[in-house]
């Protein structure tokens, strides 16, 4: 397993606790008795018993190696703070019968996925799955947008009455400053300054978490994901605008204010087309899904389409200029990566977003202008996200998992 925080004893050496549940790297776990050591413990147990669940005591014991009596004090704790419970009791031929412990999922999060015409809103369990969905569309001014999400997330919420939400959290089109929880830099959403955070705890009576949508989606991938052993990795959303999430060492960057991984905003061609950010030729006003539709309404002369997938569906009915502008968007996107393996030389770079749907058809041109601008060996390996539908709703959970499950909680979470 791979570790998503700044947690973690790696090859003996013991670093500072940031924030939530660790995904420890067994390989390199040492057990201690400190304070900080029965921390790391209780996370691990956690962790666990949520990619093993249902699981007993004594299988947490051998798994973990910890004593039996560690175990059942941690096992206590969590139960006590309702973050496990207590199921079946295991069905064994002989001797005593242990009962089964599983993550609590009477305990969910309202994930929101932030985008600039709308949002997406979902009820997500701890094991990552949604109860509901809905949509609402958003408007430009902050206060007005703030409140119309409000509204949808309160509506949401009324429809899971024997449910206890754990938290709120927001991936959002843009950095988030990790001291004062505003975005800094939205490029295509003006809402930056605004206190939304504050604004939705005020009116939800919940904790609300929010974060880049790249650092959501990586943060999905590790929770829910194909992430185990990765430990240097850039994932590359595709949406209005193009953002990157960082792991270098099994640890995810956010660099000061939040502002790590705005590759989208780093100039390819100086005399491109103008970008939102007010410079010109950045890197998203060619790879982006918007770049897309504006290349599909040059080569056709018919209007820009409202949404990626009505090019994709164009493509699949054999629409010859939605092809070419789709393939012109992957081979930009593929251009574009070598920044990333220049300067942080990735071992895998995910994807996520609009052209991802179409990942066979497309990969090849991605990776072909990946290929040629490799300095040296052999150019990282291209996946697309595990849940290409709900990453970022996804992240929005595990964010609040992350921050809220760990024993420091969310002050932790401002430490990293």
């Amino acid at each position: 397993m791979s570790d998503v925080t700044d947690l973690m004893v790696s090859k003996g050496r013991q670093r500072s606790r940031a924030q939530g549940i660790q995904r420890v790297d067994l390989a390199y776990a040492q057990l201690g008795s400190s304070e900080v050591a029965r921390d790391i413990n209780r996370d691990l147990v956690l962790q666990l018993i949520r990619t093993r669940q249902p699981v007993s005591r004594a299988d947490l014991s051998r798994y973990s190696g910890l004593q039996p009596s560690t175990i059942s004090s941690i096992v206590e704790q969590l139960l006590r703070e309702r973050w496990i419970s207590e199921g079946p009791v295991a069905q064994r031929p002989r001797g005593r019968r242990p009962t089964l412990l599983s993550l609590n999922q009477a305990i969910v999060m309202l994930a929101v996925d932030v985008q600039p015409r709308q949002a997406t809103l979902a009820v997500v369990d701890v094991n990552g799955h949604a109860l509901s969905r809905e949509t609402v569309a958003l408007v430009r001014d902050p206060h007005r947008g703030v409140e119309a999400l409000g509204t949808a997330m309160l509506r949401l919420m009324q429809q899971h009455p024997d449910r206890v939400f754990e938290g709120a959290g927001l991936s959002m089109p843009g950095r988030v400053d990790p001291a004062t929880q505003r975005l800094v830099f939205a490029p295509n959403l003006p809402w930056c300054g605004a206190d939304v955070r504050s604004l939705l705890q005020q009116r939800l009576k919940l904790k609300v978490e929010m974060e880049n949508a790249a650092n959501a989606c990586l943060l999905s991938e590790l929770w829910f994901g194909r992430m185990d052993g990765v430990r240097h990795a850039v994932l590359i959303t595709i949406a209005e605008g193009v953002g990157a999430a960082i792991l270098v060492g099994g640890q995810l960057v956010s660099g000061a204010h939040g502002m790590a991984g705005e590759f989208g905003h780093i100039a390819i061609d100086r005399n491109g087309p103008p970008c939102g950010c007010g410079r010109r030729g950045c890197w998203e006003v060619f790879a982006s899904s918007r770049a897309a539709l504006q290349e599909y309404a040059r080569l056709s002369g018919r209007p820009v389409p409202t949404a990626i997938a009505e090019l994709l569906e164009l493509v699949r009915n054999g629409d010859s200029h939605a092809r070419a502008a789709l393939v012109r968007q992957a081979r930009y996107l593929g251009m574009g990566l070598h920044n990333i393996t220049a300067t942080l030389a990735p071992e895998v770079i995910l994807l996520t977003g609009g052209l991802t749907a179409m990942w066979d058809t497309l990969v090849p041109y991605i990776a072909e202008e990946l290929a040629k601008h490799t300095l040296a060996g052999e150019p990282p390996v291209l996946r697309p996200t595990s849940d290409l539908e709900m990453a970022r709703l996804k992240g929005a959970a595990a964010l609040v998992l992350q921050r809220h499950t760990g024993a420091q909680g969310e002050a932790a979470a401002r430490t990293r």
